[in-house]
């Protein structure tokens, strides 16, 4: 965890605790399903926990707020946010259901009280508003906002207005050439070092 603490020395021992608890349980998992790449098990800290993360170096929830992870695969980057912020709320959704038995097993095992999950895709919610979109190394952008913009309250109450916040990686100028004034684009080597964050940025669409 020393990696962890580098960059957020203000962690509990609570939460210590449940980040270091998820290192043997994704290990576990991923000997019966490919949750993570098999090169990057050893690894999951820095390409998986510390970049999750990262939307928690380019903001900082405020008590109350709900945060909806589409795509979310093995739990990345909801899992790791939802132990960084107690008091917000995080849904953590995805079409594949072997996907969902593991990020339904870790919530359960931490455990995560602030955290739920759902097998179900983002254009079949409809009767559930949140303040954020979360998501990581997901399709296009402007296909997925198109699937996900419904989600979005318009009540806001962070310091940032409601959006889409993603975790992306390589060149996403063609991707976000059609928001024009309505994105950013953040490097986030610009908070952790490392080749593996050199070109990793936080796409923020408001």
């Amino acid at each position: 965890m020393e990696l962890l603490l580098k960059y957020f020395p203000e962690l509990t021992r609570h939460q210590i605790e449940q980040f270091e608890a998820l290192v043997p349980l994704y290990r576990d998992w991923n000997e019966k399903i490919n949750v993570v790449s098999r090169k990057d098990i050893d690894n999951i800290v820095e390409k998986h926990i510390l970049h999750s993360l990262a939307i928690a170096k380019f903001i900082s929830f405020k008590k109350g707020t709900s945060i909806i992870d589409v795509g979310t695969g093995g739990g990345f980057p909801g899992i790791p946010l939802a132990i960084f912020f107690p008091d917000s709320s995080f849904h953590l959704v995805d079409s594949i259901g072997k996907k969902i038995v593991v990020v339904k097993d870790i919530i359960e095992k931490i455990p995560l009280k602030n955290a739920s999950c759902e097998q179900i895709r983002s254009e079949q919610i409809n009767n559930k508003l949140y303040d954020f979109v979360v998501c990581r190394a997901v399709s296009a952008l402007p296909e997925f906002v198109t699937l996900t913009h419904h989600l979005v309250s318009k009540v806001n109450r962070n310091s940032i207005r409601n959006g889409t916040i993603c975790l992306k990686g390589g060149d996403v100028t063609e991707e976000i050439s059609t928001f024009k004034k309505k994105v950013s684009v953040t490097n986030i080597n610009e908070f952790f070092e490392g080749e593996f964050f050199e070109t990793k940025k936080i796409i923020y669409l408001q």
